[in-house]
């Protein structure tokens, strides 16, 4: 028996269930709410998806949990020094969506989408300079499978592509900088930047007023990580001065965005509801029913979140 510990809406909880149990069919999952008292002792494993902290908490024999989501930190903010591993998803579905999604975005910024869709509304008929992809330099920030992946797409079509992370990496055919000093070059020469780093207290408001005020006025920001990184106040009032050109956002600080958010209100700003890379719920669970056999036949626990990192 393993639970299934949600904490999304009904529909997609209960979606979840079935493709869970159809890949898993060796052992039955059952929704936390089902378990008994003694049942919740003798559960190892769990498979969580937005979970409520204090449900973990009574799961206390737990070796390891899988996540249903590539990112974790709420979940390590939640329970501070879990007793047990956190498996987060790691789907080649997942990563190649998110790719997809990069190149989407970065073309909707270079082919100058943003601002056609501002002179409609205003009635404005004109053309503006297109580049070619060679000319524009894309920096993505983070160089995990998310962001290797991105960089390496946007290369296939021709861009000129920057890459930083924390530590120093060699990527054939890509620009890479590292550090501190090695952001502050980075964002210098950057024309569109792409956030994918996990959220962790050194990537915490990274990019801050300091590093923002690096970027020359035409650049733009995607966000496809999520909103701590970036100090979305000070953002925005570079944007409305002009000294940034656009801004793509699908994370943010509450989700849903509040009515009442000024982000609706700001022109230069796209906003999207987290949609960069969805969880596919069919290849997460096949991957979920190989890690849950693997243990259970072989002793194996998968890859987990190095807890000192954050990922």
């Amino acid at each position: 028996m393993i639970p299934f510990v949600s904490g999304c809406d009904n529909e997609s909880t209960y979606l979840w269930l079935k493709y869970l149990q159809d890949e898993i069919s060796e052992y039955k999952i059952v929704l936390f709410e089902e378990l008994s008292e003694n049942q919740k002792l003798t559960c190892d494993v769990a498979i969580v998806a937005n979970p409520n902290p204090l449900d973990i908490m009574q799961l206390k024999n737990l070796k390891w949990v899988q996540s249903l989501w590539a990112g974790v930190e709420k979940l390590l903010y939640d329970i501070s020094n879990p007793s047990f591993k956190i498996v987060r998803m790691i789907d080649p579905i997942l990563t190649k969506t998110m790719a997809e999604t990069v190149l989407t975005w970065s073309l909707f910024l270079h082919k100058n989408m943003h601002l056609y869709n501002k002179q409609q509304k205003q009635k404005i008929w004109k053309q503006h300079l297109e580049l070619l992809p060679e000319e524009k330099n894309i920096l993505i920030l983070g160089l995990g499978n998310l962001g290797l992946e991105s960089a390496k797409k946007l290369k296939e079509n021709g861009f000129n592509v920057l890459g930083w992370s924390r530590s120093k990496k060699e990527i054939e055919g890509i620009k890479t900088y590292f550090g501190n000093e090695g952001l502050i070059q980075a964002l210098k020469n950057a024309d569109i930047v792409v956030c994918l780093l996990p959220l962790t207290n050194q990537t915490k408001n990274l990019l801050n007023k300091e590093k923002l005020d690096l970027l020359h006025s035409n650049v733009s920001l995607i966000n496809f990580a999520r909103a701590p990184i970036v100090d979305y106040e000070y953002l925005s009032k570079k944007l409305d001065k002009s000294e940034l050109s656009h801004a793509v956002l699908d994370v943010f600080y509450e989700e849903p965005l509040k009515k009442d958010s000024l982000l609706w209100e700001n022109e230069n700003i796209t906003i999207l509801p987290h949609i960069s890379a969805p969880t596919n719920m069919k290849s997460a669970s096949k991957i979920v029913s190989k890690h849950i056999i693997e243990y259970y036949e072989k002793g194996i626990i998968p890859i987990f979140v190095d807890i000192n990192k954050g990922y």
